[in-house]
């Protein structure tokens, strides 16, 4: 067993997709009601890849992390053979969690706590305590996940045939590969359960509309709450300007074009359900880093040769974004938690040789996206209060601002009508 079958899609389900007026907000029944969570952990959650960890989190064979997947507890190890690998949390046994904390260490063993059946790294069962001589070990190891890892981050798929990893690893890889994220470790974690459907935390990212009135550290930071409708000339020549200079030098240190145009970049293609995308932007001129005043706040990073290199930002759907500066990156990982509940993980990562209140200070790093996301959050929790209103109607998205928003949705209606279809379950 490497995936879970997708069940038939409901009548019900069908015909409130059908319902969803074009280039709205979901209809409220989309971010509340329990039996569209259960579809969407079955044709999203299930069906793709999902950010699972850091490797810098894995850095030594036995180690593992954990994690859930709505009902699905799992793990991902680091094995003998330096490769990492993903299992179902489960004992072949009587079905106990085996791992039953966030993180650890294992040594070479993974060894069940309730009749400590024990498995190797790689999965296979070692050692069935009190069980008779004639037992198939071989028919007895831990189910696999399917696992891709991608310049220091790993994916994990729950399909059973899950899409290739291929075309994001050709796309993501390069932009990636400078920032070092295999070649760093993490500084901090914050964990946060933020009462809000998934979708509505992922249309929050997805536009800066909001960014003005209610992120005024990022403002600060950044050019890419600007749109053809509010941009100025002077904003526009200090664009053109920075993008200029960036773009000479990010091509001789090898590291691609800048993002040109205003607003936030495309994201995600609806119609060729495109789930992935890296890019690089120029900060405000001033600013090297996604910190509260713009300064360096630790070594730098991967194969940078100075501070001015701007953002690297990766994003995967439906789990993932990272905005990485020249000195730290920080992650993003969502996990659903219910119907109206997120499970959200904040990574702060430096390299790996940096050392904490000598070569960072973890109170000049943190504040620039732990009060960025944690208004995010807040906004999120809000929003949730307002589509569980009887008042709630979709409302009309702005073609300057919330065109990725609108992408979004029409991604996700995609992926939750045509996913079953393609399957030949509907």
């Amino acid at each position: 067993m490497n995936g879970v079958a997708l069940p038939a899609l409901s009548s019900r389900l069908r015909d409130l997709a059908k319902r969803q007026p074009a280039h709205t907000t979901l209809l409220g029944e989309f971010y509340r009601d329990e039996e569209v969570y259960r579809a969407d952990l079955d044709r999203i959650w299930r069906t793709g890849w999902l950010f699972a960890a850091h490797s810098c989190e894995l850095a030594a064979a036995g180690d593992f992390v954990t994690l859930e997947v709505g009902d699905d507890p799992l793990m991902v190890v680091r094995g003998e053979d330096g490769a990492a690998r993903a299992f179902h949390n489960v004992c072949r046994h009587r079905g106990s969690i085996v791992c039953t904390t966030p993180h650890g260490h294992l040594g070479k063993r993974i060894v069940c706590p309730y009749h400590q059946w024990s498995y190797d790294l790689d999965g296979k069962l070692a050692r069935a305590t009190g069980m008779q001589e004639d037992l198939q070990k071989e028919d007895l190891g831990l189910h696999p996940v399917h696992l891709n890892e991608c310049e220091g981050l790993i994916f994990i798929s729950l399909a059973a045939s899950p899409p290739p990893f291929d075309p994001a690893g050709a796309e993501l890889g390069p932009v990636l590969k400078p920032q070092g994220l295999k070649r760093a470790r993490v500084a901090k974690i914050l964990d946060y359960r933020v009462a809000a459907n998934w979708k509505l935390v992922w249309e929050n990212n997805r536009e800066c509309f909001h960014c003005v009135s209610n992120h005024p550290q990022y403002v600060k930071a950044n050019f890419d709450h600007y749109n053809p409708d509010d941009v100025t000339p002077r904003i526009r020549e200090q664009m053109v300007a920075m993008v200029k200079r960036a773009e000479a030098k990010w091509a001789a240190c090898g590291l691609g074009t800048p993002r040109t145009e205003t607003g936030l970049t495309p994201f995600p293609d609806a119609e060729k359900n495109i789930w992935f995308a890296g890019n690089r932007t120029p900060l405000v001129e001033g600013w090297v880093s996604e910190s509260m005043d713009g300064k360096q706040v630790s070594t730098l990073m991967g194969e940078y040769p100075d501070p001015d290199v701007g953002t690297m930002r990766v994003r995967t759907l439906p789990n993932f974004w990272n905005h990485s500066s020249c000195d730290h990156g920080v992650t993003t990982r969502l996990l659903p938690g219910g119907a109206q509940t997120t499970l959200i993980r904040a990574y702060w990562l430096v390299d790996a040789q940096a050392v904490e209140g000598r070569d960072y200070d973890l109170v000049k790093m943190m504040p620039f996206w732990q009060l960025t996301s944690e208004q995010d959050w807040t906004i999120c929790e809000r929003q949730q209060q307002g589509v569980n209103s009887s008042a709630y109607l979709p409302g009309p998205y702005s073609t300057y601002k919330e065109y990725n928003v609108d992408s979004f949705i029409r991604w996700y209606l995609g992926r939750l009508v045509g996913t079953a279809a393609a399957a030949g379950v509907a």
